[in-house]
């Protein structure tokens, strides 16, 4: 009983949002959207901004990305950790569509442009990963800490 609840009591801390491990959480997520959002920005000033109904959510998902980075920055709050996924999700749902179906009648090949089509995929990755990271850890651990306790108690 003792382990269980010092076990709940080590991960409440651990997500507290001045612990290290989600600050280091935040500000991974914030700059992998902060660079997101300043490709994304780059390619909208180089080109993208005369293509319609592209340029503009170009300079929106910028924007978007630069504001909640941020803000995350400022505070771990459920709904920007939200945002952030759906943003990355989004970015990389455009990705995929522009290079298969089209996007308003914008159709891209490969990794063009490069070297800002890889980097950006590989950021919102990154991104997903790290908001997907604490809540997969939390789920193993407490599988794993609930088994351990079960084992302990059947002795």
């Amino acid at each position: 009983m003792i382990n269980r609840l010092v076990t709940r009591d080590i991960h409440r801390y651990a997500a507290h949002p001045l612990h290290p491990r989600s600050l280091f959480a935040r500000l991974g997520l914030a700059i992998c959207l902060a660079a997101s959002g300043y490709i994304h920005a780059e390619l909208y000033v180089h080109g993208y901004r005369v293509i319609p109904g592209i340029g503009p959510s170009f300079l929106l998902q910028a924007s978007g990305s630069f504001a909640v980075a941020l803000l995350l920055l400022v505070t771990g709050s459920p709904v920007l950790r939200l945002g952030a996924a759906g943003i990355a999700a989004g970015e990389l749902a455009g990705f995929v569509l522009s290079r298969t179906v089209g996007v308003l009648g914008f159709v891209e090949h490969g990794l063009q442009p490069a070297p800002q089509a890889l980097i950006s995929v590989l950021v919102e990755v990154a991104a997903l990963v790290l908001l997907a990271a604490p809540p997969a850890a939390r789920l193993f651990s407490a599988r794993w800490s609930s088994a351990r306790w079960s084992s302990e108690r059947s002795r």
